[in-house]
C-alpha cells in the first residue's frame, strides 16, 4: 500500500484526487466471477489518511473493475462521505433509470468503460458500447470516462469525437514513455483535447513509465497535455495502485498485489508538469467536471 509523505510542492486546499478505488472484505463484497485479480481489502479509513497526507480534502470513488456492475462498495462509501465525493460508475446496459436516479443522488457523475483491464478488442461491439452508453448517460448530464490504450482509443475516435456528453479518458491514454512524444496516439490525444468536451486525466505516471521508482519520464507527457487544453485535465492517485495482475490461478484470479508508491512524490510529479496549472488542475477542473 502506498506510503504517506507530505508533497514539497504547495497544493490547493480544496484539490480533488479524481481517480482512486476502495475495496472491503470479500465475505461483504464479493468480487465478480469475471474479474482479472482478487482485491485485497482497501479501506476508506486508510485511503483518507493518505489524502490528509497529501494535502487533499476531496475524492472521486471510480468503480474497480474488479467489482464488474456491482457497485455497492463505491455507493457505501459515497454514502460515507457525502457532498466531498463523487462517484464514477460501471453500468449494465439495462439498467434501470431508478438505480441511476439513485446513484445520481449519491454522487455519482459518470461510468467507466473498463476496456484496457479485460483486453477488449472487438471493434463493432466496442464502438456500439460507446455509442449505447453516450445515450445512457448524456441526458443525466454525466461524462463517460476510457480506460484505453492509444489502438483502442483510435478505433473510437469517432464516436469520441461526436459525442453529446463530456468524454475522460483514463491514465494519458496509457501513453509509452520510451515511444516519444510524437508518437501517433499521443498526438491523436492532444487533439481530441482540442475539441472542449474531451478531459483527460494526467494520473497514471507509473504506467506511462516504465521505470520501477523514478517515474519522471512520464511527466513530459503529462506537461505536454496539460499546455494543449490547461482547462480539460484532471488528475487522481489512482490509489491504492494495483500491481500487475498475473496469471489466473484454477481457483480464480490471484490476489492483488498493491505497489508501494509514495503519493506524494506522484503528487509532485503532477505539480512540475502542471506549473501555473495546478489549482486549475486540481481544483477548478474537476469542480466543473465532476459537479462539486
Amino acid at each position: 500500500m502506498s506510503q504517506h509523505s507530505t508533497p514539497k510542492a504547495v497544493i490547493p486546499k480544496d484539490g480533488i484526487d479524481c481517480h482512486m478505488h476502495v475495496f472491503g472484505e470479500l465475505d461483504a463484497y464479493p468480487p465478480s466471477p469475471k474479474r482479472s485479480y482478487t482485491p485485497r481489502v482497501a479501506t476508506l479509513e486508510d485511503y483518507l489518511a493518505m489524502l490528509h497526507s497529501i494535502g487533499m480534502t476531496r475524492n472521486v470513488f471510480v468503480q474497480a473493475s474488479a467489482y464488474g456492475t456491482d457497485n455497492r462498495c463505491m455507493l457505501d462509501a459515497l454514502r460515507v462521505r457525502g457532498h466531498l465525493s463523487r462517484g464514477v460508475a460501471v453500468i449494465d446496459p439495462d439498467i434501470s433509470e431508478s438505480a441511476l436516479d439513485e446513484m445520481h443522488a449519491l454522487g455519482v457523475r459518470g461510468v467507466r468503460l473498463n476496456i484496457a483491464t479485460f483486453g477488449l478488442s472487438d471493434q463493432t461491439a466496442l464502438r456500439t458500447q460507446l455509442d449505447r452508453t453516450i445515450a445512457k448517460v448524456a441526458p443525466r448530464g454525466w461524462h463517460v470516462q476510457i480506460f484505453a490504450g492509444m489502438e483502442m482509443l483510435a478505433v473510437l475516435r469517432p464516436g469520441i469525437e461526436a459525442a453529446g456528453c463530456p468524454i475522460v479518458i483514463d491514465h494519458m491514454g496509457l501513453a509509452v514513455a520510451t515511444a516519444g512524444l510524437d508518437q501517433p496516439g499521443f498526438l491523436m490525444l492532444k487533439e481530441l483535447l482540442g475539441l472542449g468536451h474531451v478531459w483527460v486525466k494526467v494520473s497514471g505516471f507509473y504506467r506511462v513509465s516504465h521505470q520501477e521508482r523514478d517515474f519522471s519520464e512520464a511527466t513530459p507527457y503529462a506537461a505536454a497535455l496539460i499546455a494543449a487544453n490547461p482547462q480539460r485535465c484532471v488528475w487522481g492517485t489512482d490509489w491504492p495502485h494495483t500491481g500487475a495482475h498475473g496469471r489466473s490461478l484454477a481457483d480464480g484470479p490471484p490476489l492483488i498485489e498493491y505497489r508501494k508508491l509514495d503519493d506524494g512524490v506522484l503528487l509532485d510529479l503532477l505539480a512540475e508538469a502542471a506549473g501555473p496549472h495546478l489549482h486549475r488542475v486540481l481544483v477548478d477542473n474537476p469542480a466543473k467536471l465532476y459537479q462539486f
